[in-house]
């Protein structure tokens, strides 16, 4: 287990996942304590198969919310939404990574640290050459 992994960080949504996605009820319903407006800087969102990536870019804002979850549904959380975005750690096959960025907080600009499911490297290399971008960053004004 790394420091980062110890820290229990939030997740920072942008699909599926978000407050009225198809996949918000079934995973984060009762399972959070906040959840709150936010954005992330350094990527570019993709219209994907039913679901969007973000892929790490030096300019670019993906919006989403940050999701805290409740203490004693954190370690069943992260496992489920790894799970979800079928990510394994060190598996050359995902299509997701997860990875620690900072995200900023709508409400009042502060940065947190935060888990963040990223287009792995093949899959972002493909959406960089073909995929469809985004352009507002956000999957529900698409």
């Amino acid at each position: 287990m790394t420091l980062v992994d110890a820290e229990r960080l939030p997740f920072f949504v942008y699909g599926t996942l978000r407050p009225g996605g198809p996949y918000h009820a079934r995973f984060l319903d009762g399972r959070t304590r906040t959840e709150e407006p936010a954005r992330l800087t350094g990527a570019t969102l993709y219209a994907g198969p039913g679901y969007p990536y973000a892929v790490e870019a030096a300019d670019g804002t993906v919006r989403g919310d940050l999701v805290t979850p409740l203490p004693e549904a954190y370690d069943d959380l992260l496992a489920a939404l790894d799970r979800l975005e079928e990510y394994v750690p060190g598996d050359p096959r995902n299509l997701y990574d997860r990875v620690a960025r900072d995200v900023v907080r709508d409400a009042d600009g502060t940065p947190v640290r935060a888990w963040v499911y990223v287009a792995a490297p093949p899959v972002a290399a493909r959406l960089r050459a073909r995929g469809e971008v985004i352009a507002s960053g956000d999957w529900w004004t698409r």
